[in-house]
């Protein structure tokens, strides 16, 4: 009797898997929103005058507040404010930003005053891809800021219990997104009369249910603090966290090597994503539906294995050795893109380098988030969360427009040429791959050597990488 008296919301397994639930159907919406134009963008090249270098720095332009500091200022607020107030302004951020990005692409915006007064500067680009990159920024400060939260409400509920596994899940549900988009968005586009507005339009509702899924998980965190004997209150929801504390996490080692290992990795996976269906549709000569189609598939390996990973770092360990296999895998997987897909451009075999690379994608993020609370103190593990994704986030700010670069410059005049061919209903000509694959197959070489020192390390500090999170 004394026993179920102690228990509190958390110790309940329908209650902190519902929670869970709440929250990765949040980052599920999010998620889809992130890449409901990576399969578009041969459609809005045609369509609203988009270059490889214009569609690049509006992949960059997710990341550009967050590199600039934004994501510190989340990961205070969160260690200041608490998983509720966080999650409640980050889940807001990303509906004004979406709102923003759907007016920008939308016909509506065409001819304004505004797209006027922004397309008479910087010329080179567009003013509705101005508009539409400063509404994925706003977008991107959110997705980032919910993002740290998911973990640090995960770290919360599952402490001492299935936190591997919860976070297994929280990605699985949140990548079964990017399965559902890249196959959906060129859907919705092509029952619109191939207009990118209605996919936009979709994701857009959809973030909406996501804050309204976040509002529910709050009132269920505010009875968990209650029943722990923590403040109710936002401000104070864990030990006084103190700015100087910061300074601890830069001055780890450990943190270094687990921020550096995920731009590397990261700055390889996500990238790749915007340009996958453009590149698939070039090496494989396919229509866009049916590449976008091919790629959706990247993530179902991800999806299904990520939670059985995640079940098997919580009972058996070897988080450390898991992040090593991940990086050698991708680092194989692109360079058959580079190599051998152009030699053999069969389906099948797309298909297959694109499940195996789902392999590495489950395998790294499943070691990865689980081993910072085994390094860094619970109360600035907010911060320490939000600093790994600001490292994370200068990769993936600058790696796209470097990526779209490169493109532009290993293919001359081709560009020009798909304009025209677009214009004219001519085949579109092709891009050439091979150098944007070397270069993210080159952060997977990076990444693998980091997680032999990651692991070097863990077995002289003893922090416990290796071994399981379930305390018996």
């Amino acid at each position: 009797m004394t026993e179920k008296i102690q228990k509190v919301l958390n110790d309940y397994p329908a209650a902190r898997w519902t929670a869970l639930v709440l929250i990765a159907l949040m980052m599920f919406f999010a998620y889809m929103f992130v890449d409901v134009m990576s399969p578009l963008q041969s459609l809005i090249e045609g369509q609203r005058g988009w270059t490889p270098g214009v569609f690049g720095t509006y992949a960059a332009s997710e990341y550009i507040l967050n590199v600039c500091g934004f994501l510190i200022l989340a990961g205070i607020i969160l260690d200041k404010c608490g998983v509720r107030f966080t999650g409640i302004l980050s889940a807001s951020l990303m509906v004004v930003g979406a709102g923003i990005k759907f007016y920008a692409v939308s016909d509506g915006f065409a001819g304004t005053g505004l797209e006027q007064w922004l397309n008479s500067w910087w010329v080179s680009m567009p003013g509705n891809a101005k508009l539409a990159c400063l509404g994925f920024m706003v977008f991107g400060c959110g997705c980032e800021m919910a993002g740290i939260t998911v973990s640090r409400a995960i770290a919360k509920w599952f402490a001492g219990k299935e936190m591997a596994l919860a976070m297994g899940l929280e990605m699985a549900i949140a990548r079964l997104g990017v399965f559902a988009v890249l196959s959906l968005s060129p859907f919705l586009a092509a029952k619109f009369d191939g207009s990118v507005v209605a996919p936009v339009a979709f994701c857009t509702v959809l973030l909406l249910i996501g804050l309204i899924n976040f509002i529910v998980f709050s009132i269920m965190d505010r009875k968990l603090d209650r029943q722990m004997g923590t403040c109710a209150d936002a401000n104070c929801e864990e030990d006084q966290f103190r700015f100087s504390d910061i300074g601890k996490i830069f001055s780890s080692k450990m943190f270094w090597l687990i921020a550096l290992l995920c731009v590397l990795y990261y700055s390889a996976i996500f990238p790749f994503q915007r340009y996958a269906t453009n590149f698939l549709e070039s090496t494989l000569s396919i229509p866009t539906q049916e590449a976008a189609n091919l790629f959706r598939w990247f993530p179902i390996l991800a999806m299904v294995l990520t939670p059985f990973l995640g079940s098997f770092i919580d009972y058996k360990g070897k988080g450390a050795s898991m992040l090593m296999l991940g990086a050698l895998i991708m680092i194989v997987c692109h360079l058959s893109y580079a190599f051998m897909l152009p030699i053999f451009p069969n389906y099948w075999f797309a298909l297959l380098i694109t499940i195996v690379l789902g392999v590495s994608f489950s395998l790294v993020p499943a070691a990865l988030w689980p081993s910072v609370p085994k390094v860094i103190d619970g109360k600035i593990l907010g911060s320490a969360y939000a600093l790994i994704f600001w490292i994370q986030n200068i990769g993936l700010c600058f790696v796209p427009k470097i990526i779209g670069n490169v493109l532009a410059a290993t293919n001359p005049g081709v560009a020009e040429a798909r304009e025209a061919a677009e214009a004219l209903g001519q085949a579109i000509p092709a891009y050439d791959y091979t150098v944007p694959m070397i270069i993210f197959a080159s952060f997977g070489v990076l990444a693998f050597v980091l997680g032999i020192w990651l692991k070097r390390e863990d077995r002289v500090k003893g922090y416990g990488l290796e071994l399981p999170n379930v305390k018996k």
